[in-house]
């Protein structure tokens, strides 16, 4: 199944952007700037298009907030007409190093409310996804709490990392399809 949108969770508004739970958000907006196109804001989405690998990919960042971003997303695969199976999420993962990414053709939501969401607005567990690590939560800490903290100076450069990394395998993706490279990425 080849991709068609891809969708990054996070949380709108100024607040936010520099959170951990943005990761999704700052690769969509990274990609924006990276291919030249521009992301416009519509009630509940933020959506943009631009031709990657020679096909027509839609990028969306659901402005409904985490926990109802599959709001969002089903109202735009419905007018799109555009299966789960062909939209790719990038989301966080406080369970993973930073610097790691996973990437799965289905699942549950791993605790996580924004894919938790979608999962239950799109009624399937068969959304592929791509995990990326913002962890490890330091002890004491309260996983919501760390969530929504900034990213320190010494992590931006692994951050600036990995952006670059996702852009490369999204291209993989879009060329190759996910269920070739599930194994590869996720040595």
């Amino acid at each position: 199944m080849k991709i068609k949108l891809i969708v990054g969770l996070g949380n709108p508004g100024r607040a936010h952007i520099y959170d951990r739970h943005n990761i999704g958000f700052m690769i969509i907006d990274y990609m924006a700037n990276k291919f030249k196109f521009k992301l416009f804001n519509h009630r509940d989405f933020s959506i943009g298009r631009k031709k990657i690998c020679g096909k027509d990919i839609h990028f969306l960042k659901p402005l409904t907030y985490m926990n109802l971003s599959g709001l969002a997303v089903k109202q735009y695969v419905e007018k799109k007409e555009i299966s789960p199976q062909e939209v790719l999420v990038i989301t966080d993962d406080f369970a993973i190093n930073l610097g790691t990414i996973r990437l799965r053709q289905r699942g549950s939501s791993g605790g996580h409310n924004g894919l938790a969401s979608v999962i239950e607005w799109l009624k399937t567990e068969y959304i592929p996804r791509l995990r990326i690590g913002i962890g490890p939560v330091l002890g004491g800490v309260d996983p919501k709490d760390f969530v929504l903290q900034k990213f320190s100076r010494e992590e931006l450069p692994l951050v600036f990392k990995v952006k670059e990394e996702v852009v490369d395998l999204i291209k993989k993706i879009i060329k190759e399809g996910v269920e070739n490279l599930t194994i590869e990425v996720n040595r």
